[in-house]
């Protein structure tokens, strides 16, 4: 008697949260499979769920994987790490036995599957045992940026993105470092990006974005923020810094003399490998960077930042042109 075929497990993207922006792919997967697997906390409710919903069949199998834990507050032997992993083992072997009988199986993942989804426990343990197709969607951090209106990175900048659980300090070393960046999992972590971004001198240029492409959604200044109305479905955006043609916010190269300041950097022995987090920062912030030709050209280009190389036998007109400067309102 010959064994039947493995059936094939999807993990489909959804998107950051309107149905409307699923992909063909994600709705033709679900169409098509056997079973549908979501994950949600323990009231039950599944945004993933809620998201393809219109797309889901009465004769559809449903497989509910349901978090023991949503904090790290638990009395397994193992701690919270633990406990999902016991979770996440239980949650594989439940649809690998409906695989192993020949049904396909689409787990259901906000935002992108492989982009800090629950999906990917189950591809870890799954994807080398039977058939795996994933199916990429949006992220939360394309529309966060398309809600805000706002160019997210351009030219030669640099995005990081970063978990909000991350120590205050290594967040502030991250975020003073880098040209845009996305911080992720706020809700009780906010003080602490908030502050965050406020050692890194960047509060003034962060957005925030709560629930985007959902029924709730806010955007605004990160600064205005009520902390206490923070939920874990919102993330602080870093926006390009490259500055817009026309129309939208002030550009932060604009002259104004109640900005401007001198900020003296040491470049390291050999390049961009030797700055330091907060040298990087200082770099990224600045409007003009002055110095001996040798050092300026070390340090990585950006768009719409000004270089001034000279001799390094001018030490004296460096300094008071660099002054002159920062009394036009530049950095």
């Amino acid at each position: 008697m010959e064994q039947s075929a493995t059936g094939r497990l999807y993990g489909v993207g959804l998107g950051p949260g309107d149905p409307s922006l699923m992909t063909v792919r994600a709705v033709e997967v679900i169409a098509a499979a056997d079973v549908i697997a979501y994950h949600s906390a323990r009231h039950g409710r599944s945004i993933a769920r809620s998201i393809a919903a219109a797309h889901l069949r009465a004769d559809h199998i449903e497989e509910a994987l349901v978090y023991p834990v949503t904090t790290e507050s638990t009395d397994h032997p193992g701690g919270y790490r633990g406990a999902l992993d016991d979770f996440y083992e239980e949650a594989a072997a439940r649809l690998a036995a409906h695989l192993d009988a020949g049904r396909t199986v689409a787990v259901l993942a906000e935002g992108d599957p492989l982009f800090y989804g629950s999906y990917q426990h189950m591809h870890k343990r799954l994807a080398h045992r039977y058939p795996t197709e994933v199916i990429p969607g949006v992220t939360s951090v394309s529309a966060a940026a398309a809600r805000l209106g706002e160019p997210l990175v351009e030219a030669e900048e640099v995005l990081t993105i970063l978990p909000g659980t991350l120590p205050e300090e290594e967040l502030a070393a991250r975020l003073a470092a880098t040209d845009s960046a996305v911080v992720m999992k706020l809700g009780r972590t906010f003080g602490k990006v908030r502050g965050a971004l406020e050692r890194a001198g960047r509060l003034d240029e962060a957005r925030y974005v709560e629930r985007a492409t959902m029924k709730g959604e806010r955007t605004g200044s990160l600064a205005d923020v009520d902390p206490e109305s923070v939920p874990y479905f919102s993330v602080a955006v870093l926006p390009s810094r490259v500055a817009p043609l026309t129309g939208g916010p002030k550009p932060a190269s604009s002259e104004d003399p109640g900005r401007g300041e001198v900020v003296v950097v040491g470049t390291g022995p050999a390049g961009p490998l030797w700055l330091t987090p907060e040298t990087r920062g200082a770099l990224a912030a600045a409007d003009d960077l002055v110095g001996y030709t040798t050092y300026v050209d070390r340090v990585p280009h950006r768009p719409g930042q000004r270089r001034h190389g000279s001799d390094n036998r001018v030490e004296s007109e460096r300094a008071e042109f660099a002054l002159e400067l920062a009394k036009r309102g530049r950095r």
